[in-house]
């Protein structure tokens, strides 16, 4: 059986600042998402074992939340880059193309896009994530909300941000708004545009 890893950032731990430390992101990559890869990969090992129903019952509580952890953080990490506000780089750019016209369509302003997104994350009670992702029935795009680390299933996700205050506690305290506000100074659109005409594409439209 093949073993998951923790995936390379595609950028410096201090490469999003100032709107995510580098403290935040080397906790958050080599402690929180290490600690999901190192739990999923023996929640498999021992579904391997098993032999009966209820031994495999018993792992998929722990199957669904680490494996959830990695998918999630994976995309995460893919999902953000270094701050073209800052002169690092392209984050946060959302430049003409497929994706903006999506929003536009869908929201009217790249503003009320934010606002919708930030408000509808920030009410997630507890834990959890907050999703832009393609509906694939229709073809459009969604904002959406899971749970703890439920990975998004019933949509293609195009933009993931983790809500956990592992992702923000250290820099934001208890305040989800001013990092919700922040992350958008971070959001690779272009990654992001690349999954949204991928999503689109595959629809049963």
């Amino acid at each position: 059986m093949s073993t998951h890893t923790l995936p390379d950032l595609p950028y410096a731990y201090d490469g999003l600042e100032p709107y995510i430390s580098r403290q935040i992101m080397e906790l958050h990559h080599k402690k929180h998402h290490q600690t999901y890869v190192n739990a999923l990969n023996a929640a498999e090992q021992a579904y391997a074992k098993t032999s009966t129903p209820r031994e495999r019952i018993a792992l998929q509580a722990a199957l669904k939340f680490n494996g959830g952890g990695h998918i999630n953080h994976s995309l995460f990490w893919k999902n953000l880059a270094p701050s073209a506000a800052e002169g690092k780089g392209h984050g946060g750019e959302l430049s003409d193309g497929p994706l903006k016209t999506a929003i536009l369509e869908r929201w009217g302003s790249f503003d009320n896009f934010k606002k919708e997104f930030n408000t509808t994350t920030a009410g997630i009670q507890g834990s959890g994530w907050g999703w832009v992702g393609v509906n694939p029935t229709t073809g459009k795009l969604e904002i959406v909300t899971t749970a703890n680390q439920d990975p998004l299933l019933s949509h293609v996700p195009v933009i993931g941000v983790d809500i956990w205050e592992h992702a923000f506690y250290l820099q934001y305290l208890n305040v989800k708004v001013d990092y919700l506000n922040a992350i958008w100074n971070v959001i690779d659109f272009k990654e992001a545009e690349k999954r949204f005409v991928e999503g689109a594409s595959s629809s049963k439209l």
